[in-house]
């Protein structure tokens, strides 16, 4: 954890490796409670740390509010996935979820509220649970990863409602549609699928590496990030990072960059992607790339936008990935510090 400025509310959140620096890869970030707070989780250690995005922006920041304070167990393996919400971070491990108070991270000896596990095939299976969604008209959470599946959970119960099967293989990122009860799921079997909630049934499907001007049978044909915004969806990983129009399942933009990119996001009228290198990359819709902004790790995985903070300091973009560093961008246009562990 870090220093907490402004009482127990303004919380930041990371699990990640205690190890040294050369081995540390965050995989996730997740804003917590009135969007001053962001978890990060790595791929290695079963860590979770807060820390505070106000001290560390204040005028008079120093370097120790950079800095973990306090240290607790999380998992008994590695972090996969983490969300929030006002009250709880959620995160997720080997084949199960877990519940967290924010008021009692900072205390010593910090307990889970509750832990859950979906229904699995056997009892045998323990599938890695890399990427959880929140669906607050629902008050439900959504786990999918390595057993192929998606599992809806009601969080006022703690019971498994639903499961959606359709991906053969590994599912490695979520995405919902707001204005409509659909989630949207992408996988190591190159397929985005659509799925409605009311009816727990695959309504659409978009097999993305089959499409020509996508296709990059070099990098493989797996989905590593997707994110929707109304009609359309924009999607990559072995094939180019696209954007596409959902009602009419057409490709209408292919962005020209070559490395796979691990995170994407809509961002007003941009849209924002990470993946092999070392910026954060803002792309117009029309696909020219409107500018490229570095970070310090050499490669990110995950990037988190604090769009509706509690404070206007603290709207800022975090990223995080290959090293032991979380960069803060205050604005798009430039790296402001970074939180290290």
């Amino acid at each position: 954890m870090w220093e907490v400025s402004g009482g127990w509310q303004q919380l930041w959140a990371d699990c990640h490796l205690q190890v040294p620096s050369a081995a540390v890869h965050p995989l996730a970030l997740a804003l917590g409670p009135h969007g001053t707070d962001a978890p990060v989780s790595d791929s290695w250690v079963p860590s979770a740390v807060p820390c505070s995005l106000s001290a560390a922006l204040s005028s008079e920041a120093k370097e120790e509010s950079k800095k973990p304070v306090v240290t607790f167990q999380a998992h008994d393996g590695p972090v996969y996935s983490m969300v929030s919400t006002d009250r709880h971070l959620l995160s997720a491990g080997d084949g199960e979820v877990k519940a967290w108070l924010w008021a009692e991270m900072l205390k010593k000896g910090c307990k889970e509220l509750w832990r859950r596990q979906p229904p699995y095939r056997t009892s045998l299976e323990v599938p890695e649970i890399n990427a959880l969604l929140l669906v607050p008209k629902e008050n439900s959470l959504i786990l999918a990863g390595g057993d192929c599946q998606l599992h809806t959970m009601d969080l006022e119960t703690g019971t498994f409602t639903r499961v959606l099967r359709g991906h053969t293989d590994y599912i490695h990122c979520l995405a919902l549609r707001e204005r409509s009860p659909e989630v949207l799921s992408g996988g190591e079997d190159g397929a985005v699928r659509l799925w409605d909630l009311r009816t727990a049934k695959e309504v659409q499907t978009i097999e993305v590496y089959k499409h020509e001007e996508c296709s990059r049978p070099h990098n493989g044909r797996w989905i590593g990030c997707l994110a929707t915004d109304s009609d359309w969806m924009v999607c990559g990983g072995g094939p180019a990072l696209t954007l596409w129009h959902l009602r009419s399942s057409t490709p209408t933009t292919v962005f020209p960059i070559r490395a796979p990119q691990k995170h994407v996001t809509f961002y007003q009228d941009l849209i924002l992607s990470a993946g092999q290198g070392r910026c954060v990359n803002q792309w117009q819709l029309s696909g020219e790339l409107k500018a490229q902004v570095p970070g310090s790790s050499p490669g990110l995985l995950s990037l988190s936008l604090n769009q509706q903070p509690a404070a206007p300091e603290c709207k800022v973009l975090t990223a995080a990935g290959n090293s032991c560093r979380v960069d803060v961008f205050t604005n798009l246009g430039y790296r402001a510090f970074s939180l290290s562990f």
